[in-house]
């Protein structure tokens, strides 16, 4: 049994991997023609989010939404979650219908076919560098001057140790929601880590439940004042991981 289990794990891997490259093959010329141009990116956003789709659908994940308040259309909001999976990617994208540009870790843009439109779309981050975490303010600025909206996941990658319901929040993401006085708006996924985690011998298809929950304001608030963005991204962290343990239940 454990070796039928292992055999399925290690094809449905594989598939998972295909399922990321088959849509991109099929949509390439659209793709880019679609970054040629920053002013083109809602185009690449769309097609971006069929790729995740069915990613996900492909892979035999299907998802359910809970939201406690909606977005409005043309507004740039700040998007934070929990990060436990490399799925965390394509659900966001499914879930969230208003354009918005990742700040992401720069390793990923050596997968290959995925990596070459990542660096070319998202705002990459090198975390030991210095230099490169200020750089994503000003890449992130000037993408909000365009009206989009930023998704960041605030831990600043993957627990290691998958036993960790939510790790610490890195300030990045609550400064320049401040900075540029968007609302903060935090989303759950209840079961990323169960359904596909990093561990390789792993997961399985089913459901993944995201709720979006109410907004949090940052009107007001200044990142001169050190307790603002404390404040901000304790409550934002205390609203996820509160969901969290009730989803545990």
């Amino acid at each position: 049994m454990k070796i039928l289990k292992i055999i399925f794990w290690t094809l449905w891997r594989i598939w998972f991997y295909l399922m990321m490259g088959i849509p991109i093959i099929i949509m390439l010329p659209f793709l880019v023609v679609s970054i040629l141009k920053e002013k083109w990116y809602p185009y690449f956003f769309v097609m971006a989010r069929i790729w995740a789709k069915a990613i996900l659908f492909g892979t035999g994940f299907y998802y359910k939404v809970e939201r406690e308040q909606r977005l409005q259309r043309g507004k740039s909001y700040m998007f934070v979650a929990n990060h436990t999976s490399m799925a965390d990617i394509m659900l966001m994208l499914a879930v969230v219908k208003n354009p918005f540009v990742f700040v992401g870790k720069k390793e990923l843009s050596k997968i290959p076919l995925f990596g070459f439109f990542y660096k070319r779309t998202c705002i990459l981050v090198d975390r030991n560098c210095t230099r490169s975490r200020m750089e994503v303010f000003n890449r992130a600025q000037k993408r909000l001057h365009q009206g989009l909206s930023i998704c960041i996941f605030p831990e600043g990658g993957v627990p290691h140790d998958e036993s960790v319901v939510l790790d610490t929040f890195k300030d990045g993401a609550f400064r320049l929601a401040i900075e540029h006085q968007i609302p903060i708006v935090p989303l759950t996924f209840a079961d990323n880590k169960k359904r596909f985690s990093y561990t390789f011998f792993s997961g399985s298809p089913g459901l993944m439940r995201v709720k979006v929950h109410t907004f949090v304001p940052t009107k007001g608030k200044t990142i001169e004042n050190k307790k603002d963005i404390r404040e901000v991204k304790e409550a934002v962290r205390t609203t996820i991981h509160e969901q969290l343990l009730a989803y545990e239940k």
